[in-house]
């Protein structure tokens, strides 16, 4: 009697294309890089997923919008910054070389991140949940600064005032660098960080 032959078991695939994991670091990259290119108008899901060689379909099950796309930009952005400058409060520095670094820190980001930055700083446009947390940054970044101007105060840096409003003064002048910084122009991060920091150092009479 003849056995009966086995088949070979094949395991099921599932119906379609595989499914792509999408990492939303790429998709902060690619979306910068478009905002480098081109501005605000450049990037959508569509260039997103083009430069990410992926279809549509597969980037719009995790990011379905382009305020949901900025908003991957936007915190990652803010998250690097946040981080760096708790990073460098946490060093313990000297209160002159502190704040000195805080600036050169924040300049250097507006710079970089010009194209974007400029356009989420203050929260316009961002999705509630994502204007919450934005919110949390901007209270958090602001505490850590007024922190180190604090300290430049008691140990006679820049003259003794209002530590909160000569933190937003401050901030507010860093920020701006981000508005008016032209690739093409002669000024270096050295030189605005040099002269900014020049402007501080004016001691009380």
């Amino acid at each position: 009697m003849v056995g009966k032959s086995v088949r070979p078991t094949v395991s099921a695939r599932p119906p379609g294309r595989p499914r792509k994991e999408i990492d939303l670091g790429e998709v902060a990259d690619n979306a910068a890089r478009l905002f480098d290119e081109g501005g605000y108008d450049a990037v959508s899901i569509e260039a997103v997923a083009e430069r990410m060689a992926v279809s549509r379909a597969t980037l719009y099950r995790t990011v379905s919008t382009k305020d949901q796309l900025l908003a991957v930009l936007f915190e990652r952005s803010t998250d690097e910054l946040d981080r760096a400058a708790t990073a460098l409060v946490r060093q313990g520095r000297d209160p002159s070389e502190e704040l000195f670094e805080l600036m050169r820190l924040h300049i250097g980001a507006a710079i970089r991140t010009r194209r974007h930055m400029a356009i989420f700083f203050g929260g316009a446009g961002l999705p509630p949940d994502v204007l919450a947390r934005w919110q949390g940054f901007s209270r958090r970044y602001e505490r850590l600064w007024a922190g180190a101007v604090g300290r430049a105060m008691r140990a006679g840096l820049i003259p003794k005032d209002d530590p909160v409003l000569t933190t937003r003064l401050l901030l507010g002048m860093v920020i701006w660098v981000a508005r008016w910084y032209r690739p093409d122009e002669p000024y270096t991060e050295d030189d605005i960080t040099r002269i900014a920091t020049r402007l501080l150092d004016q001691r009380s009479p």
